[in-house]
């Protein structure tokens, strides 16, 4: 066990202790929603009807199935020098093997030990987990040698997202509300249960214009929002049709207005998108010349172009960006109990995302990370759900949240840092970030303090249960976020994540 856990490990035992010896606390609850007895979820909306979404099918199979333990079929040990080709070779072979009926063509067990790999380890096909003997310094210790910025794995699938031809149906309500689960079409003629669709929001010049960021004080760089670059695809399965009316599994992540364009769907296809990959129980490190270094390992793991996988139980050490990035055309993965320790780099902007997800239907959960930036982050038009849950942060040198552009639709459940948490307009940072992002709830933080901004139009954002302090953010002006209950202690539920989840599982007995 390396010291930072350790440490971590030994401050929670205390801080429970400490706990033990506090009196009691009264529990409240939060006035967007009511969990009743029999564990179900009552959402109250708005005057326009938005509510908190349903944020439990997110996560591997959404998570209506637990991560399997896959039988081992190739065992390899590491080498004198460059383990890289036994790796691979390992997995090119698997890749041979025909899926059995879950879909899984085996997992590669690497022996404990230090396994050199000066390039990077490629998975392109599905069915294949990548597993060491353990995360730890004794374990299964992967190496990123040499001085290139690179990932260390790779996970990527091939293709697009294509729309299939005659397909698009246009949503014919004047205003479909945020938490929903179904609209009005003009024809379901085209569609059946069953029928994975892409729910297309476009981004118009008069959205743009109401959210002023054709405005942005400008500096070198920076990049007014233009409305071609902001059509945001949330991908969704169709689970009932009634006359005009399309249901949908995952539900709506911002309100969709006439006024702005509207909405509407389309049947697609993504041939080569790769699925039920694993990478579990190792560790990954790079070599790094000095503590700014750049010449070296940047990325543990990165992930595209798959739905259905997940990392679990590893730790990384020493990159430059971070543990896991998820990139736009991840879905459905599983982070899970994993570690990202001792960022090497300059400490500036495009470094330390510990753990960065731009896919959709995405779950972080249970990880830890020191001398991040970003540590638990989302990039630019990141369409949710996705899910951040029971993550701590120590030693941070930026702020948590959505960092760039228009998220959509992300639950910071019980995130704990020694930073900030921040959903604000960030203004001309960057190339002209602006508002970073809508429908982002904090549930139940703890954090140094928090900016928690709601934008000009089309929605809101939610603090609910902060433990920190609140804070004006960059730009000031901008209206205010919800915001509930700061540093009142007994919020319940104490995780609106697995309330959901509980909720969910009961509807269906």
């Amino acid at each position: 066990m390396t010291q930072p856990i350790r440490q971590f490990l030994l401050a929670g035992s205390l801080i429970a202790l400490t706990v033990g010896f506090q009196p009691a606390t009264t529990p409240w609850k939060s006035k967007f929603l009511t969990v009743n007895p029999q564990g179900t979820i009552l959402y109250h909306p708005d005057e326009k009807g938005n509510t908190i979404p349903d944020f439990s099918r997110v996560g591997y199979y959404q998570g209506d199935r637990p991560i399997p333990n896959v039988p081992v079929v190739m065992t390899v040990s590491p080498a004198d020098t460059s383990s890289q080709a036994i790796i691979q070779n390992a997995i090119n072979e698997v890749a041979k093997r025909t899926p059995d009926k879950n879909g899984f063509r085996g997992a590669i067990l690497l022996k404990k030990g230090t396994y050199k790999i000066p390039g990077t380890i490629y998975i392109t096909t599905s069915g294949i987990v990548l597993r060491g003997e353990g995360d730890g310094e004794h374990g299964t210790r992967l190496i990123a040698t040499g001085n290139t910025q690179r990932s260390l794995i790779e996970v990527m699938g091939d293709g697009w997202l294509e729309e299939i031809p005659g397909t698009r149906a246009i949503i014919t309500d004047a205003y479909v509300p945020t938490g929903a689960t179904s609209f009005h079409v003009e024809s379901t003629a085209k569609f059946k249960v069953g029928d994975k669709i892409v729910l297309l929001r476009p981004g118009t010049d008069a959205w743009i214009k109401d959210l002023k960021m054709d405005v942005i004080a400008a500096r070198s760089g920076t990049k007014q929002w233009q409305p071609g670059e902001y059509e945001l695809y949330y991908e969704r399965v169709i689970t009932k049709i009634k006359d005009n009316t399309i249901f949908i599994e995952n539900p709506v992540m911002m309100a969709l207005e006439k006024k702005y364009g509207g909405g509407s769907i389309f049947k697609y296809d993504f041939e080569w998108r790769i699925s039920n990959v694993g990478i579990e129980h190792l560790r990954c490190e790079s070599t790094y010349a000095s503590d700014t270094a750049e010449d070296h390992g940047w990325t543990a793991i990165q992930i595209n172009k798959i739905e259905n996988g997940w990392v679990r139980n590893v730790t990384s050490r020493y990159f430059g960006f971070g543990c896991v990035h998820l990139e736009a055309l991840a879905k459905n993965i599983t982070v899970t109990n994993s570690r990202c320790l001792d960022a090497k780099s300059k400490i500036t902007g495009g470094r330390r995302y510990s753990f960065n997800n731009d896919g959709q239907q995405n779950l972080i959960m249970n990880c830890y990370s020191t001398e991040g930036r970003h540590d638990y982050v989302t990039g630019a038009r990141v369409c949710g759900p996705n899910v951040f849950y029971n993550c701590t942060a120590k030693n941070t040198h930026a702020d948590i949240g959505p960092h760039h552009r228009w998220a959509s639709g992300t639950l910071y459940d019980n995130i704990v840092t020694d930073g900030e948490i921040n959903v604000q307009d960030r203004g001309n940072w960057g190339s002209g970030h602006g508002w970073a992002g809508v429908t982002q709830i904090l549930w139940n933080c703890t954090a140094k303090r928090a900016a928690v901004q709601s934008p000009w139009a089309n929605g809101k954002n939610y603090c609910i249960g902060l433990k920190g302090g609140k804070y004006a953010g960059r730009l000031t002006g901008r209206p205010d976020g919800e915001w509930e209950g700061q540093n009142k202690q007994g919020l319940q539920p104490g995780s609106l994540f697995l309330a959901q989840l509980k909720a969910r599982k009961a509807m269906k007995k």
